[in-house]
């Protein structure tokens, strides 16, 4: 009797030893099927522009898209339209590690790196193609490096599009028709370019254009014209310029401390998954333009495109802002300044 009990016994642990090694090989398969070996974490990224603005489209899929690629090991928590940071506040909040990621225009890092001004220089890429091929070369790398040295890494350029004007005197047809306008500028370059086409910058929020303009604080406001269809910019202003003088950027920024803790795997995830959304948000810049232009002329607005052969005189005109920007940018920004003006 005793060594039948024993040898049920035995049988009993065999089994429970089995059972458990079975056990584990079905955790550890688990764990890799729902976090792919990531780790888990973290990461709130703020952004004001409209949520349904292309940038903001193509930042919500990036969001998505790591989590899901990580198995909700990476998560991104988005908080959009100015829900958690003010376009003025978030470049601070990035470097000081307040957020860990954040969208904001190019031109407003240029306060904190002032090469990241180029994209403000009157007339400095002529077309959507050539902007993409610098970004993606040397020109880029020179300017992901100089964010890097201020405490920030680039994760993605995200291509806005052209900067207009649109106002409520009359129609600007030459640098001329500026004289006496106040006009809501967005940064220091643009500002000297409306001075020395005659009128006086403005510097605010987008948030705040709408009411400035409906109460004549200012008579106009340069902006692309995917905003000025989101902040309806056709109720309180009567006249459109295109005359395509800034590529605009974006730029979707990292703390760099948090992002150098991070493991390699996840770097390459956020990395990658950046490369596509770039893609994507570079190749509805054009697409918007237009059609948000279209949409502002069949709202009512009087638009005035500039014929190309009229360009060099606008350009000209605003020579001031190009020195103003080598001044400001020092010896980096006059080379990035030759690499595109050899294009």
């Amino acid at each position: 009797m005793k060594r039948v009990m024993k040898s049920f016994v035995m049988l009993i642990m065999s089994v429970l030893i089995l059972a458990a090694c079975n056990t584990s090989k079905l955790k550890t398969s688990s764990s890799n099927a729902s976090g792919d070996g990531y780790e888990e974490t973290t990461i709130r990224l703020a952004y004001n522009l409209p949520q349904d603005h292309h940038i903001s489209k193509g930042i919500e899929q990036f969001a998505k898209d790591v989590t899901e690629k990580s198995n909700g090991a990476v998560k991104i928590q988005v908080y959009p339209a100015g829900q958690l940071l003010s376009d003025k506040d978030m470049n601070q909040s990035i470097l000081t590690g307040g957020v860990e990621m954040g969208v904001n225009s190019s031109t407003l890092w240029a306060s904190t790196v002032p090469t990241m001004g180029i994209f403000d220089v009157p007339y400095v890429f002529t077309n959507y193609e050539e902007a993409g091929e610098a970004l993606k070369g040397e020109f880029g790398d020179k300017l992901r490096h100089a964010m890097e040295e201020k405490g920030a890494k680039v994760l993605m350029f995200a291509d806005y599009g052209y900067a207009q004007f649109a106002n409520n005197k009359r129609p600007l047809k030459s640098p001329t028709d500026f004289k006496g306008l106040k006009i809501r500028s967005i940064g220091d370059i643009p500002s000297e370019m409306i001075k020395a086409y005659g009128a006086s910058p403005v510097f605010m929020g987008g948030g705040e254009v709408y009411m400035a303009l409906q109460r004549n604080t200012v008579d106009g406001a340069t902006s692309g014209t995917t905003a000025m269809v989101q902040r309806k910019y056709d109720e309180v202003t009567k006249y459109l310029t295109i005359n395509n003088y800034a590529y605009l950027e974006f730029i979707l920024a990292v703390n760099k401390d948090f992002w150098d803790k991070l493991p390699e795997k996840t770097q390459k995830l956020l990395t990658e998954t950046a490369k596509t959304t770039e893609d994507w948000i570079r190749s509805q810049a054009k697409i918007e333009d237009e059609s948000t232009a279209k949409q502002l002329k069949d709202k009512g607005m009087d638009v005035y495109v500039v014929p190309e052969e009229d360009l060099p005189m606008w350009k000209e005109a605003a020579k001031p802002a190009w020195d103003a920007f080598s001044k400001n940018a020092g010896d980096l920004g006059k080379e990035l300044l030759e690499m595109v003006d050899q294009k």
